[in-house]
C-alpha cells in the first residue's frame, strides 16, 4: 500500500545496531579506508599521529568539535555539529557521522592546513590507479562497436554504461533491463529510462544538471553520456556537479574530471572523439563543473540552500547518480521499498531521475511483486550487494 504523505516518517538510520550494514560502515570500513590512506602516501610522523587519533576516535570516543580556526566551522555548525557534539559516532544519524569522517580525515592528512599537505587529495592514488586500468580501456574499446548501432540502442548503452559504472561489458548494458541475474531477478529493479529519455527530446534546448558520483572507471560513461546528450541535441547546456574536496573515497572533484578528460582525448578510437566533443563544450561553456559546499554536506537535498535550489529548479532534467545521491534524494531512512519514488522526491525543485546501483539499504519506488521475488530469492542481500540497480524518473 502506498505510503500516505501524513504518515509519519520512518526513522533516519543510524549505525547503533552491531550486524547491520551501517555499523559495518562505521566499525570495519572506516577503519579500512584510514588504514588505506596510510598506505596510499608517504605521510610524516604528524600525519600518521592525527590518523591513527582519528581511528581511536571513530571508533570508541565521541564527536569533537572542529578547530575555533576551521574554515567552515560555522558551516558545520548550520549542519549540526553542535547538536551531535558529545555522543557517539554510532548514535548520531548515519548520513551524517560518515560524512563527518571524511571531513576529519581530511583534517588528519592536512588537506586544510598550509604546508606540503595542503590540498593533496588522499584518494588520489586509488582514482587514477583505477582510471589507468586495462579495464577502463576496455570500457573505452567497447565504443568503436557502439558507432555502428541504432541511436536508441547508443542511447540505451550509454545510459546504462553511466547507471552500472564499472561494467564494461557493452553487451550486458544493451541486455540489462531484462536478463536475469544470478538469482533469477532481473538486474534493473526499477526502469523509467522511457520517461527520460521523454523530457529529453533532440529539440537542442534543454538544461540538463548532472550531480556525479565517483571518480574513475564510473566518472568516464558519465562524461560519455554528456557528451551523448550534447552531440544528440538532447541537451543544449550541461551542468556537471562534483564534490568541492575529496569526500566519500572515490567521489569525483573538479580534479578527477579533468583527469577522465585526459584518460578520453589521449584514447585511441571513437573515445578520443567523445574527449573532443566535451574539451570543446568545456571551452565555449555548454557544459560547466559546479562544486557547491552543499555536494558534501551530511543533509539530504530536502535541506538544500537557495541557490543551489534556484539553479535545480531551472533544469529541465537533474540526473543523480550513485547511491549517497540516492539516499540524500529520498531521505537517509527505513522506507519501505513500496513507498512511492514521487512521494518522497516531492521536495525536489524540479524534474529529476536517479542512477543508481544499489549499495546501501535505502530503497523506494518498488512494486510489492519486485520486492517479493527480489526477498524470496535473496533475502535482503539485493539491497546492498551492488547487483540490482534503478532507473527513477520524477518528472
Amino acid at each position: 500500500m502506498p505510503a500516505r504523505s501524513d504518515a509519519p516518517l520512518p526513522p533516519v538510520l543510524l549505525a547503533d545496531e552491531p550486524g547491520s550494514f551501517p555499523h559495518g560502515v562505521l566499525a570495519e570500513r572506516h577503519p579500512a579506508i584510514i588504514r588505506q590512506v596510510r598506505d596510499a602516501l608517504p605521510y610524516g610522523p604528524e600525519q600518521r599521529r592525527a590518523l591513527d587519533a582519528l581511528l581511536a576516535n571513530c571508533l570508541d570516543g565521541v564527536i569533537e568539535p572542529l578547530p575555533a580556526g576551521a574554515h567552515d566551522r560555522d558551516r558545520w555548525t548550520a549542519w549540526g555539529a553542535d547538536t551531535h557534539t558529545g555522543r557517539s559516532w554510532f548514535d548520531v544519524p548515519w548520513l551524517w557521522s560518515e560524512s563527518w569522517f571524511y571531513r576529519r580525515l581530511l583534517d588528519a592528512v592536512g588537506y586544510f592546513t598550509p604546508g606540503p599537505w595542503q590540498g593533496i587529495d588522499p584518494f588520489r592514488p586509488s582514482k587514477t590507479a583505477e582510471l589507468d586500468s586495462p579495464e577502463t580501456g576496455e570500457e573505452l574499446a567497447a565504443l568503436d562497436a557502439l558507432a555502428d548501432r541504432p541511436p536508441a540502442e547508443q542511447d540505451r548503452a550509454l545510459l546504462h554504461g553511466s547507471l552500472w559504472g564499472n561494467r564494461a561489458d557493452l553487451s550486458f548494458r544493451l541486455g540489462a533491463a531484462g536478463d536475469p541475474s544470478d538469482s533469477g531477478t532481473p538486474p534493473l529493479v526499477a526502469d523509467d529510462s522511457d520517461v527520460l529519455w521523454s523530457l529529453l527530446p533532440p529539440s537542442g534546448t534543454a538544461t540538463v544538471c548532472l550531480i556525479a558520483d565517483n571518480a574513475g572507471r564510473e566518472l568516464v560513461p558519465d562524461l560519455l553520456l554528456i557528451a551523448r546528450l550534447l552531440t544528440e541535441g538532447r541537451a543544449a547546456r550541461v551542468l556537471l556537479h562534483v564534490k568541492p574536496q575529496p569526500y566519500y573515497v572515490s567521489d569525483a572533484t573538479h580534479a578527477d574530471v579533468l583527469d577522465a578528460l585526459r584518460r578520453l582525448v589521449t584514447a585511441p578510437g571513437a573515445a578520443a572523439g567523445h574527449g573532443r566533443v566535451l574539451w570543446e563544450a568545456l571551452g565555449d561553456g555548454r557544459l560547466t563543473v559546479r562544486a557547491h559546499p552543499f555536494s558534501c554536506a551530511p543533509l539530504p537535498y530536502a535541506d538544500m540552500p537557495a541557490d543551489l535550489r534556484g539553479e535545480l529548479a531551472s533544469a529541465t532534467l537533474t540526473l543523480l547518480k550513485g547511491d549517497l545521491n540516492y539516499r540524500r534524494l529520498v531521505g537517509d531512512r527505513r522506507w519501505p521499498p513500496t513507498t512511492p519514488f514521487a512521494e518522497v522526491t516531492a521536495h525536489f525543485p524540479g524534474p529529476v531521475a536517479a542512477l543508481r546501483t544499489l549499495k546501501s539499504e535505502v530503497v523506494t519506488g518498488l512494486d510489492a511483486g519486485t520486492e517479493a521475488a527480489l526477498v524470496t530469492a535473496e533475502g535482503q542481500k539485493w539491497r546492498t550487494a551492488g547487483t540490482h540497480a534503478l532507473i527513477q524518473v520524477r518528472a
